[in-house]
């Protein structure tokens, strides 16, 4: 909101600058966004007369003036206005200038033959206003000179403050010097509203068909009057703070809501139907034409005021054309109500209409203002346009707004931390207008003034219905007490300025900090960083996409359809993070980028249950390796992915030698060339492998791209052991090679595992470092070459203990796997 500091004067009787102002709104919590004079951006313009003005000797429509502007010498000035005469006394603007109204910086020129040193300014070449008919025309008597600034009074520094959704009573100009001056920065001036006389019978009454709409309202009619331009001080006002002066009664409803915060409106009520406006809620198929010339098709949730014929405007939020009042207007009726706050508010919202009313009448307003209101307009539409005012109009009733708070002064310090004398804490919540009630050595109650609707507002404690009754009536008059009480505490200390109260730290249940991240959180943590040192980009994608490309990845169960997705085409909760990376592979395919190394650390969905959101860790590789001197670039294959799922799997601890691989990965992998890691036979911890080809055409994914899911949840925490210093033999270790013919279809993994069983007192490692599939070897055989390794830790081995070892890796091997040492 901005306000003119002239005006904010007119209610608070203040020595204060600007700064000082801004400072203390700042202390107290109301937020100042800017401070902006108009003087400084016209403090250059100076009075001036036109000394003579005569035809321009080449151009029709120009004049060539001779202007003194006060200092000693006259200046040649070429003008388009037509009102550009001898004797008359205008505002100019000297060389160097900054033009406001056209955004440019005033040179001496030359135009048609006459030189221009000068200019004669209009309103809009100001920035004052729309008026762009001639030059600003000043009395005779204006100081030739002088600065226009000084002279037209515009030296008025402008303040916007941001206003916090609870604080609807600082939307008023009003309501911001009762702040100030409470925090001693002036004295709040008295403010009364003129009793009204009426002289004939209101020709409209209001009537309350649905109190959803409205709860209060109270009207007056006002005749002969007589509508056109607001006088200059009101438009001043208004063009100060952005607004645009319509007519003299729309204007004063706009000085209204601006200057005490109370939103009204006006009929004309020639153009109303019947004699009845009624406050009810709208009707299927009405459409209200706003005045600001859109039309609104209304819903049955939509409070309107309405007459015989339809909607007349929406509550509390806009006014409908067919019945504003314009220069033709003769007779007008005033409306001042009381809305309720969430209904404007949605209202508002389902619109998308932002209004100065909106934003007030959603906040709440002063619930016992309307009737000093209505007076108070009244008079100054007569003083302003004339007419003699009817009888009043009411409906509905004041609403029961008088409600209590207690303060104990302990809580000062125990929740602000800041101690203050019971006196002055009373000191402050009566300058701030809340009134004593009772008074005790530790605590006092006080009334809460009408204008406060967010202080010891009611609260809705939304329980559980199984609560016992008794229990859940404790809990609500606790939280109502407490609430109140808190809303206390923040007016006593912001009063004091927010700089004042102290800094107190938290208690520390602790020397020790606790874990700021759970285990879960950890391995997020540490799987993302595993996943880069292995040079794949993180990613973060929505957790939800096509339909039809979620089936390619698993199940896509109706509970996990979104109804109102952002897109059309982002309907399904994913089964896994890598169908979205298989989606970025894709965009990045198609503008050439084909070659990516993409991980994410997320959420695939099973069902909806707590337990149906898996945490992932996922990649995908598609293209070649990186370019590098030591190894020629190849293609990705399932081996990579393999890599990638024991780098995440090992750096979460899980031991390696435990691992299994089986070959029963989902579907959307290729099936012979992929795998699943388990932990057991019922633990599975991952799998991997390339993508199925037909999934890479459907998506336009590189062929050959390869992925791997690392399930977060099914990996066990790792045990807290005691580690044990490191133990290094003093003895050389032996490796030997074996080379086993084996059946095409039998794992590696399974050989492994049997040659590593063998004789674990010794065997400290086993590695499979070749295999071989050709002519040579017999049909559906292949050589499978491992080296293992021997480490002695008590004393050298001899050939005869090597041997013997060596032959019990082969009987093992054979047993296991039925492979034989090739001849």
């Amino acid at each position: 909101m901005k306000f003119q500091l002239s005006w904010l004067r007119e209610y608070l009787d203040t020595d204060a600058s600007v700064d000082e102002i801004a400072t203390t709104l700042n202390a107290i919590g109301i937020e100042v966004e800017g401070v902006e004079n108009p003087a400084a951006i016209l403090s250059s313009f100076r009075i001036a007369r036109v000394v003579e003005a005569v035809q321009h000797p080449n151009a029709d429509r120009l004049r060539a003036l001779r202007v003194d502007a006060g200092d000693g010498r006259e200046y040649s000035v070429v003008c388009g206005a037509p009102n550009a005469r001898t004797g008359l006394v205008g505002v100019v603007a000297m060389p160097g200038a900054y033009i406001p109204g056209t955004d440019v910086i005033l040179k001496v020129g030359e135009i048609r033959g006459v030189k221009s040193e000068a200019m004669m300014l209009s309103k809009r070449e100001m920035g004052l206003g729309d008026d762009h008919s001639g030059i600003v025309e000043l009395p005779e008597d204006a100081p030739v000179g002088a600065r226009y600034v000084d002279y037209a009074g515009l030296d008025d520094p402008i303040l916007e403050i941001k206003v916090t959704p609870n604080r609807g009573d600082a939307l008023s100009i009003r309501g911001v010097a009762r702040d100030l001056a409470a925090a001693g920065l002036g004295t709040l001036k008295p403010w009364s509203a003129p009793k009204i006389a009426s002289v004939y019978e209101t020709p409209l009454q209001w009537r309350i068909e649905d109190p959803r709409a409205c709860t209060w309202v109270l009207g007056r009619a006002i005749r002969k009057v007589k509508n056109g331009p607001s006088p200059q001080w009101l438009q001043d006002r208004l063009t100060g703070i952005g607004l645009r002066p319509i007519s003299a009664l729309v204007d004063v409803t706009n000085w209204f809501t601006y200057g005490l915060g109370r939103p009204l409106h006006v009929f004309d009520v020639a153009k109303v139907k019947g004699a009845t406006l009624s406050m009810r809620m709208a009707r299927a198929g009405e459409e209200l034409l706003g005045l600001n010339g859109k039309t609104y098709a209304l819903t049955d949730e939509d409070g309107i005021i309405a007459d015989a014929a339809g909607p007349e405007a929406l509550g509390g939020i806009l006014g409908g054309e067919p019945s504003g009042c314009d220069e033709t207007t003769t007779e007008v009726f005033i409306e001042c109500a009381l809305f309720d706050p969430v209904r404007i508010a949605l209202s508002g919202r389902r619109h998308n209409i932002f209004t100065d009313a909106r934003a007030r009448n959603e906040r709440g307003l002063d619930q016992a203002l309307l009737p000093d209101a209505l007076d108070a307009a009244t008079a100054m539409i007569m003083e302003l346009c004339g007419g003699e005012p009817s009888t009043a109009s009411e409906a509905g009733s004041e609403p029961l707004w008088r409600r209590e708070a207690t303060l104990r002064f302990e809580r000062l310090a125990g929740l602000g931390g800041l101690m203050l004398p019971p006196h002055e804490a009373e000191g402050r919540l009566e300058r701030l207008g809340f009134t004593v009630v009772a008074r005790g050595n530790d605590r006092v109650t006080v009334a809460v003034p009408p204008w406060r609707n967010d202080i010891a507002a009611p609260i809705v404690l939304d329980q559980d219905p199984k609560l016992d009754p008794e229990r859940a009536r404790i809990a609500a008059e606790g939280c109502a007490a407490v609430e109140a009480e808190c809303d206390l505490v923040e007016e006593v200390l912001r009063l004091g300025g927010l700089d004042a109260v102290p800094s107190v730290s938290l208690p520390v249940s602790s020397p020790v900090p606790l874990p700021s991240l759970d285990s879960k959180q950890v391995r997020s943590v540490l799987a993302r960083r595993a996943l880069a040192s292995r040079g794949m980009q993180d990613s973060v994608t929505y957790g939800f996409l096509e339909t039809r490309i979620a089936a390619l990845f698993g199940e896509t169960p109706e509970s996990l359809h979104l109804e109102n997705p952002i897109a059309s085409d982002l309907d399904q909760m994913r089964p896994t993070p890598l169908a979205s990376l298989a989606m970025a592979a894709a965009r990045n395919a198609a503008r050439g980028f084909a070659e990516v190394a993409l991980a994410e650390v997320g959420g695939g969905y099973r069902d909806t249950t707590p337990a149906g959101q898996l945490a992932m860790a996922c990649g995908l590789r598609a293209g070649r390796t990186p370019l590098n001197w030591a190894a020629p670039a190849r293609d990705v294959d399932a081996l990579d992915a393999k890599s990638d799922a024991l780098a995440v799997l090992e750096a979460l601890g899980v031991p390696m030698v435990a691992l299994q691989i089986t070959n029963d990965a989902a579907g959307h992998y290729h099936p012979g060339r992929s795998g699943v890691l388990r932990q057991g036979p019922k633990m599975v911890l991952a799998q991997f492998g390339q993508l199925h080809p037909r999934l890479c055409a459907v998506l336009d994914i590189p062929a050959g791209a390869v992925g791997f899911e690392v399930f977060l949840d099914a990996i066990p925490e790792p045990k807290r052991r005691k580690k044990a210093a490191p133990e290094f033999s003093a003895f050389q270790p032996v490796r030997r090679d074996f080379a086993f013919l084996v059946d095409a279809d039998v794992s590696a993994d399974k050989l492994l595992r049997a040659a590593s069983a063998a004789e674990r007192a010794l065997i400290t490692e086993v590695a499979l470092f070749d295999r071989f599939a050709g002519e040579r070897l017999p049909e559906g055989k292949v050589s499978l070459a491992i080296q293992v390794t021997l480490q002695p830790r008590e004393r050298t081995l001899t050939d005869p203990e090597i041997e013997a070892v060596a032959a019990k890796i082969v009987a093992a091997v054979g047993k296991a796997t039925g492979a034989v040492l090739r001849g």
